[in-house]
């Protein structure tokens, strides 16, 4: 009988994750008011398009606040299964703010991200530490 839903999702034994980006969207990433130059609404549209092209290779979610209000545009690149294997832990990514930085993190997931690529060394200068809990 399986365990009553956590709220996690449930990956088969042997199923593999994809990368994925946890895009925040809480009280100030996404908010024009904070950014006024950025098509925050865009930006989601283009990585949600770029998940449902990439085969599975790639999965968009959002969240309402990942905390560190003053790096935003927040981004988490999440490993896959295989980054996972080799010891890659999620990274966190702020001032996501233009084209440039989405093409970066883009082409890093396209190239295995976490743990299977070194990030592009203008989006490696934009990681900043997941805040403490």
């Amino acid at each position: 009988m399986p365990a009553p839903h956590s709220g996690r999702a449930w990956i088969r034994p042997g199923a593999s994750r994809p990368c994925s980006l946890v895009v925040c969207r809480g009280c100030c990433c996404g908010d024009a008011r904070k950014n006024p130059g950025t098509d925050h609404a865009g930006q989601l549209r283009r990585l949600r398009e770029a998940a449902a092209a990439s085969g599975g290779r790639l999965a968009v979610r959002t969240s309402d606040c990942l905390g560190p209000c003053g790096q935003a545009n927040v981004v988490v690149v999440q490993p896959s299964t295989e980054g996972r294997r080799r010891g890659a832990r999620a990274a966190w990514v702020g001032w996501a703010l233009d084209d440039d930085c989405l093409d970066d993190i883009l082409a890093w997931v396209e190239a295995g991200g976490p743990g299977v690529a070194a990030p592009p060394d203008t989006l490696a200068l934009q990681m900043i530490d997941a805040p403490k809990r």
